[in-house]
């Protein structure tokens, strides 16, 4: 008998401490440098952009994601989430009507009144703005904290890290490879040394052209490409399929790029998400300069 009631004793000391533990408040600062204080964990989160969907399926809070924005297409559970909107032009009425506990919002692409917005309603709104790689996998932990799935989010981090120094080790430190990232044609786009893309030039031993912009994603025009005459030119474009303009650099056969036909595509979800996929991007592209540095021509003796 005083067996059993030494372990009904101690089975109800951990369910009061589990109950405490779940009782505590969460507090964290976002990217903003806000600090946001939840009572408990969110079990009703509405996602204002894609990568932002995508973390939270990859941190273990998928089942707490109650509405997102449009082109929230991974994973597949993501397509039957309801839509909000755009992240540019988010759907207030949808998202106060799905009674949210928590936003999850984009710095760079969701607006200020907005957000300004949901806070006055009331709604908690938490910033997320990954500029690197390790910025994803704290983003994957911060995520596991506010929906208090920690142990799957640590894991997703983990992963993704270790992932992450295996690149670094094997390219990180090859012949540097000078190369111009085109995310769209007209206008003329690229992004500068401070996005997460050029982390990932760097993992793989390139150096963006362009890293000097003051912008983030800044236009540029056509000369400053030939100016800067790039070894490589990545370009990523709408979807799974190779931009038809990519090719027309070879108009330029000046162009160190086109000359040797080093004009590489990859799917903008695998290099303009903020996500464990960019490692997927990222292994192609260390592909891509691998097979540029081949190109080069041989030393003359």
């Amino acid at each position: 008998m005083n067996t059993i009631r030494r372990l009904l004793h101690t089975t109800l000391i951990l369910c009061l401490t589990s109950a405490n533990a779940f009782a505590t408040p969460i507090s964290l600062i976002d990217d903003e440098g806000h600090t946001l204080t939840l009572a408990a964990p969110a079990r009703r989160i509405v996602s204002l952009a894609p990568h932002l969907t995508e973390l939270l399926f990859a941190a273990g809070a998928g089942a707490h994601v109650v509405g997102a924005v449009a082109y929230s297409d991974y994973p597949e559970a993501a397509h039957a989430l309801p839509r909000v909107g755009g992240y540019s032009a988010v759907d207030m009425e949808a998202v106060a009507a799905l009674k949210p506990d928590l936003v999850i919002a984009w710095k760079s692409g969701n607006r200020d009144a907005h957000l300004e917005r949901f806070t006055a309603l009331g709604i908690p709104v938490f910033v997320n703005e990954p500029r690197n790689m390790d910025d994803v996998a704290r983003s994957l932990e911060q995520i596991g904290i506010l929906a208090g799935t920690t142990e799957l989010a640590n894991a997703a981090a983990r992963r993704f890290r270790e992932r992450r120094d295996a690149l670094a080790a094997r390219y990180a430190s090859r012949p540097p490879v000078r190369m111009f990232y085109q995310i769209w044609n007209q206008p003329l786009m690229t992004i500068n040394g401070k996005h997460l893309i050029s982390d990932a030039m760097r993992l793989c031993g390139g150096s963006n052209v362009f890293a000097d912009l003051g912008q983030l994603a800044p236009r540029i025009g056509t000369e400053a490409v030939l100016a800067a005459n790039p070894e490589v030119i990545v370009a990523s474009g709408m979807g799974d399929s190779r931009p038809e303009w990519l090719d027309r650099w070879q108009k330029w056969p000046q162009l160190t790029a086109a000359a040797r036909g080093n004009l590489f595509f990859i799917p903008p979800e695998l290099m303009q998400r903020h996500t464990p996929r960019i490692l997927d991007g990222a292994e192609r592209l260390c592909g891509q300069l691998e097979a540029a540095r081949s190109r080069r021509p041989e030393p003359r003796q």
